[in-house]
């Protein structure tokens, strides 16, 4: 074979050879299919270079064609990247670009999020938002404070762990109040007596003030007052009264029927007769006795005073007349807004059928 044709091979060869890297290199960098391009503004690009992939759905779609400070005074970093045209139809005016590392320690790409159906397509030019990227320095000092943390907590399990043993061993030797009453009997049998003598107290003051109400100088307060144990003003209450309206009412006023408006002694009962007579007569669902005084006074002791004015009409119409008394309700309103006088405060006897 001459020189001239063995020259001829080399020469084709070498341009065979130079065609199919430029083919390659053409390929990576997409110089031969049509693309456009986008923008991402970033405050830090954590290393990311020139000719970074760009990543639609994990797919490489483009590279960063380079990255640079932008003209504004924000400080940001802008990446230019260009994308092949078919993306068009999934990178979307709200896909938003982020900057990740291969593995742990690879090389930074940029990745781009799947855009959604209803936001306009992107166009070339256009600028699209951005997430901060994960620096591996920054992951190694939250490690690090997460890592002192920890040990501090430990430490601190540690100490409390040694100040259980010693209280522990403290109490195991009897020593303070709970090693005696552990160890020592004789405190805990003090301790017990003491208990039983100050329960045994208050059940002696209890059935001393029970004996108190029947007492000739003392039982005319509670007389006056209309009960003797405030347990049973709410005995027979009801929670809200009936929304209709009543189909009956019998009104007292409180000046008329107790001994003073600010008590619960019943002075004149025979104004109730008549609401016990119809009741005795005529069928009925339910009786709510309701009882509102005026503003004199505290407003909770007016609101204890309705309810035992209540209880003491409810108990009279029970006690004197043949009806049946599960159906017979009382509901103390304390003070109402349209009573101003002795005049205004009254009992109602409300009867739903």
């Amino acid at each position: 074979m001459s020189r001239a044709i063995r020259l001829g091979i080399f020469i084709f060869v070498g341009l065979m050879a130079f065609a199919l890297g430029v083919f390659l290199i053409g390929r990576k960098e997409f110089l031969f299919s049509s693309k456009y391009q986008l923008s991402s503004s970033f405050d830090n690009v954590a290393g990311l270079a020139n000719g970074a992939p760009v990543r639609v759905g994990g797919v490489t779609v483009g590279t960063v064609d380079h990255v640079s400070f932008s003209n504004t005074p924000k400080g940001k970093v802008l990446v230019i990247m260009n994308l092949k045209n078919e993306t068009r139809d999934i990178v979307r005016k709200d896909s938003v670009a982020l900057i990740l590392t291969e593995g742990l320690l690879g090389d930074k790409f940029v990745a781009i999020t799947f855009g959604s159906k209803n936001a306009p397509p992107v166009q070339d030019g256009d600028s699209i938002s951005s997430q901060p990227p994960v620096d591996l320095s920054d992951l190694i000092q939250k490690s690090g404070d997460v890592l002192e943390t920890t040990r501090a907590t430990l430490k601190n399990l540690e100490d409390a762990s040694g100040h259980f043993k010693i209280i522990s061993s403290k109490i195991d030797n009897g020593q303070g109040t709970m090693g005696k009453l552990i160890n020592d009997r004789s405190v805990y049998n003090n301790l017990n007596h003491t208990v039983s003598e100050a329960r045994a107290g208050v059940t002696s003051f209890q059935e001393n003030m029970e004996a108190l109400k029947g007492n000739f100088f003392i039982r005319g307060f509670f007389k006056k007052r209309g009960y003797a144990d405030s347990s049973e003003l709410t005995r027979n209450e009801v929670p809200k009264l009936p929304s209709k309206p009543a189909a009956q009412i019998f009104t007292c006023f409180a000046k008329d029927l107790f001994d003073k408006p600010n008590n619960a002694d019943l002075k004149n009962k025979k104004l109730l007769n008549k609401a016990g007579e119809f009741l005795q007569q005529n069928p009925y669902r339910l009786v709510a006795v309701t009882a509102k005084t005026n503003f004199q006074g505290e407003k909770d002791k007016n609101l204890e005073l309705s309810r035992a004015q209540a209880m003491v009409v409810r108990n009279y119409l029970v006690q004197n007349f043949k009806i049946d008394d599960t159906l017979v309700k009382t509901k103390g309103l304390g003070e109402d807004e349209q009573t101003n006088s002795d005049q205004g405060a009254k009992v109602q006897i409300l009867i739903y059928e």
